[in-house]
């Protein structure tokens, strides 16, 4: 029987559910073609004024799972990663155009966020938001795994088992 308090399990050989699958080895990527590299974050400047930054932290997520359920819109892969009091979201797009559409549209929710941003927050220091936007070239990116769970453009993209490189 296990004791749970220490972590332990019943089969110490097998991986909890909730577990992502590790692809062992190499993994290699190389789309083959263009897409976007697009970072996007916020960062609280201060904390005790929940009212203004909590709407715009619960918002991304709301928008992932919307641009989850429709590929056509363009978002390949996303991760969220959280520093201090700054979150970035990594996201691979297929074109800065599918972006731009995305923003601006009547039918997503992101333009009535952008909208609610700009009035209840606006310039006022409360809250802080940015991107940065890359066009990738075929050729211009090395991207390599080793031992990872389905991780960044091998997410995105997919990946090709990658032989090992030996030190000169």
């Amino acid at each position: 029987m296990a004791d749970d308090r220490l972590g332990e399990r019943d089969d110490p050989g097998k991986e909890p559910d909730d577990m992502p699958r590790i692809e062992q080895g190499r993994v290699n990527v190389d789309t083959g073609q263009e897409f976007v590299l697009f970072l996007v974050g916020m960062r609280i400047n201060y904390l005790w004024k929940v009212h203004k930054w909590w709407p715009a932290f619960t918002a991304m997520p709301r928008l992932l799972v919307e641009l989850g359920e429709d590929p056509e819109l363009g978002l390949l892969g996303s991760r969220m990663s959280r520093k201090g009091r700054t979150i970035t979201v990594v996201q691979y797009w297929r074109s800065a155009e599918h972006i731009t559409e995305f923003s601006k549209s009547q039918e997503h929710r992101h333009r009535s966020y952008w909208k609610w941003f700009n009035r209840a927050v606006g310039s006022g220091g409360d809250v802080g938001i940015w991107h940065e936007l890359y066009h990738v070239r075929p050729g211009s990116y090395e991207a390599r795994y080793i031992n990872m769970p389905e991780f960044g453009l091998a997410a995105a993209f997919g990946g090709e088992p990658g032989r090992r490189a030996e030190p000169e």
